[in-house]
């Protein structure tokens, strides 16, 4: 019973040894890489070690990799040239070389290895754990929400311009310009965007103002399309959306940027908003908008064009503050729930980062060897 037992052990073990080489499945990966380990060679002409792998029984062995150095004995299979897939079936020769490159001696060869994917990756438990603890957040505060509780977002003083800057317009009797930036759909600046052109299209449409709405690319123009749209329909004048209002220019991005500083030369919109995704050429459109006076926001996630419109344009939305901003404008409790528990968890991140900072600054990891340490260790990856 005990031969029977040993057998079925060896079997299902995660690593095979055979004529001196040892291949081994890396933890925490998705099959693609194995540990290929062998025994230093006692020939005192080596200088290093061929590796060889072999991908099926129907093919031949194939260099793998050359290593200089005959203390090396351990290589990790991990080369986008020959991709490892899990379940795929490889053996690997290692053989001692010379300076000259001649093969002196076969270290051993494995038999066949299938590499496979893990299940769970504990490498990512601090991902899981801050996850669970934001859902719980979210899930408590929107509770809250429901049963009347109102819950505070700090003032933003960009979102708070946005009445006088359309009021402005107004009384000017001049169009609105919104550039959307760069971006595409899939960029959540760009869905940022298009969440804060709702409510301002809505104003527009109240306030009986013409609202110019240029595109980057071809499906913002259809989404943008339809959100101005909407916002005249919910102002109650659907009748006034005119749909040459929001068109398509170009997917080049100088070409989109010399129309649209072209619009503000000959439209010279009162209010200029830049909210979304941009590049080199935010501060080709800020300047050109501050130059023919008009009021300017801007927003943005690309940290290196933020000193251009902070510069450039009358208020700047930093970073996540264009993303809070569909819930600052719109109000809604959900979202604003969300806004409200990813604010704590970043705040008690911050707190906990502090501590451990100053802990150790002044030198008094008295529970190093402790399990608290450990966790955080792993948690926050420091040594």
């Amino acid at each position: 019973m005990k031969t029977i037992l040993g057998s079925i052990i060896f079997l299902m073990s995660f690593s095979v040894v055979f004529g001196g080489v040892t291949v081994e499945d890396v933890p925490n990966d998705d099959g693609s890489a194995l540990y290929v380990i062998w025994n230093q060679t006692d020939n005192p002409d080596a200088s290093g070690y061929m590796v060889y792998r072999k991908d099926s029984p129907e093919t031949g062995f194939f260099i793998l990799s050359r290593i200089g150095s005959v203390a090396e004995t351990v290589y990790v299979d991990y080369d986008p040239r020959y991709p490892l897939e899990a379940g795929m079936d490889v053996s690997y020769k290692i053989v001692a070389m010379s300076q000259e490159e001649e093969e002196l001696e076969v270290m051993g060869e494995s038999s066949v290895f299938s590499s496979s994917a893990s299940f769970f990756n504990k490498t990512k438990i601090n991902t899981f754990i801050a996850t669970v603890f934001a859902f719980i957040l979210i899930v408590y505060f929107i509770n809250s929400v429901k049963k009347g509780k109102t819950l505070f977002i700090r003032k933003i003083a960009g979102l708070d311009a946005l009445d006088e800057a359309v009021g402005r317009a107004t009384e000017m009797g001049r169009p609105v310009l919104y550039v959307s930036g760069l971006g595409y759909m899939e960029d959540i600046a760009t869905v940022a965007s298009i969440n804060i052109l709702g409510p301002v299209a809505k104003k527009v449409a109240e306030y009986e103002t013409k609202i110019i709405v240029p595109n980057f690319d071809p499906i913002v123009y259809t989404v943008t399309s339809e959100v101005v749209k909407e916002a005249y329909l919910e102002a109650g004048k659907p009748d006034a959306f005119n749909p040459d209002q929001v068109f398509f220019i170009s997917e080049h991005q100088f070409a989109y940027v010399a129309a649209v500083n072209g619009i503000m030369l000959r439209e010279k919109p009162a209010t200029n908003l830049f909210l979304g995704m941009f590049y080199a050429e935010s501060l080709l459109l800020a300047e050109t908008g501050n130059s023919t006076g008009a009021i300017q926001i801007a927003g943005t996630d690309a940290v290196t064009q933020l000193p251009f419109f902070i510069t450039s344009c009358d208020y700047t939305l930093i970073g996540e503050e264009l993303y809070a901003a569909s819930a600052y404008l719109s109000k809604d409790p959900v979202l604003c729930a969300t806004i409200k528990a990813q604010d704590i968890e970043k705040g008690l991140l911050m707190i906990f980062l502090v501590s451990l900072s100053i802990l150790s600054i002044l030198n008094v990891f008295v529970f190093k060897s402790d399990i608290i340490w450990r966790f955080i260790s792993a948690f926050f990856r420091v040594e």
